[in-house]
């Protein structure tokens, strides 16, 4: 009997396979990487990165109820693997991040359309996902979960949505030891369906969802930290060099002409620090002060570390819409300490960049800056551009990606920050 059970399952998993790869060619790839293993008893299915354990009993009882039950838990879990979704738990609450996952994989599945994969309820979801995809700006899991943490669903808006949406325990994604060793596989995974949609586009699927889930999960998290690096200039500290420190010469002086040295260390080095830097602002009305304040505490944050930063430096921040609306001059640790305490953001008007970069080049004809580097341009991207390229390094920094916004001047830097990074440094800061 056990055998019988056994084999019926496994031809229903080959049966939900193989109707996916006839419906959804562009997925071969991940059909053949998403291995399958039996666990009986286990009561329910789950994914760790490699694998769906599944219980045979469970599935089968699933499938008599609803003949579509399998194939549509088989792509359920398959777009969670294809989208990172079980790679990315670190610093996230857990049960915003896979009920927001469980509705993202959900609502690529209804907008493919496939009868193979059609439940009972998917009216009921369509007209739900209608409604949250106006609240949350998007139905990616990441947009989801960052809505989930501005407005928390309700204890029976939770309910509800996994009633719709929940197929799979997450019960491996806090593996992550386990996870990292899969997830570069699944990124070549990923990269090649996202090819693989353009070759297929004259399917009749409709892929927008599935465009979008894989552009947020392929595209490059920057860390603030890091990328500020950029921005480094050359300059001396007061500091010896050991690296350009003879010592041989230095012991023989001594050895041979008593206290006298034949050469002496180097008072100072050469360090990539920053010392002079312009940090713009865009008050716009799209820009939120809560999120401006969160982006200066991480700016401010990596501004007290010595060593990124010059004793004395050199850092404007400027605030505009349409027009300049403040220049305040950080010289010191207690200039940037009093400006987050008394500063106020100013403007929330329409936006153009160009205002600012007017204005810098003044300040530079003026001899504000002995060395500007670059410039840190926060923004939601809807504003005018300048046509001309400044003498330095320039970076349009957003919080989320925005293919409607206009296109960023190829001569400058486009960053989309992780929000994640803004709220842990402003707890960061708070503690401090």
């Amino acid at each position: 009997m056990a055998n019988q059970i056994s084999t019926l399952a496994k031809e229903i998993i080959q049966l939900a396979h193989d109707g996916i790869l006839i419906n959804m060619r562009f997925l071969d790839v991940a059909l053949s990487k998403l291995k399958m293993e039996e666990r009986e008893q286990m009561g329910t299915v789950c994914y760790d990165g490699s694998k769906l354990y599944y219980d045979p009993v469970f599935l089968l009882r699933r499938y008599q109820k609803e003949p579509h039950y399998m194939a549509r838990l088989y792509l359920h879990v398959l777009l969670h693997c294809i989208f990172y979704h079980s790679f990315q738990t670190d610093k996230l609450e857990r049960d915003y991040w896979n009920l927001a996952t469980d509705i993202a994989v959900e609502n690529t599945i209804l907008e493919m359309n496939l009868h193979l994969t059609s439940m009972p309820s998917d009216t009921i979801l369509q007209n739900r996902l209608a409604i949250l995809q106006k609240q949350a700006g998007g139905l990616t899991a990441e947009k989801i979960y960052r809505h989930f943490r501005i407005e928390p669903p309700s204890g029976k808006a939770v309910r509800e949505w996994n009633e719709l949406c929940h197929y799979d325990e997450h019960l491996y994604w806090d593996r992550t030891e386990e996870l990292n060793l899969s997830q570069e596989e699944w990124r070549k995974v990923s990269e090649r369906v996202k090819a693989d949609l353009k070759s297929f586009s004259k399917d009749k699927n409709n892929a927008q969802s599935m465009e979008e889930n894989l552009k947020e999960a392929t595209r490059e998290k920057y860390d603030y930290s890091d990328f500020l690096r950029r921005f480094m200039v050359m300059g001396e500290t007061i500091q010896v060099n050991d690296d350009e420190f003879d010592y041989i010469y230095y012991t023989y002086g001594l050895s041979q002409y008593g206290n006298m040295p034949l050469v002496e260390p180097l008072e100072y080095k050469d360090a990539n620090k920053i010392k002079d830097f312009v940090i713009a602002i865009d008050t716009s009305a799209s820009c939120r002060g809560s999120i401006v304040q969160a982006f200066l505490r991480k700016t401010y944050q990596i501004m007290q570390s010595r060593e990124n930063f010059f004793q004395k430096i050199n850092v404007h921040i400027v605030q505009c819409d349409n027009e300049i609306q403040s220049d305040v001059k950080i010289t010191c640790k207690e200039d940037f300490d009093a400006f987050m305490v008394n500063g106020k953001l100013r403007g929330f008007g329409s936006t153009d960049f160009r205002p600012v970069f007017e204005y810098v080049e003044k300040l530079q004809q003026d001899g504000e800056f002995e060395n500007l580097k670059g410039l840190l341009y926060f923004t939601d991207g809807y504003g005018v551009y300048p046509e001309q390229m400044p003498s330095y390094d320039t970076a349009f920094v957003f919080l989320e990606e925005d293919d409607r916004a206009p296109a960023v001047p190829p001569w400058a830097i486009k960053v989309v920050l992780d929000t994640e990074q803004l709220e842990k440094a402003d707890e960061e800061v708070e503690n401090s």
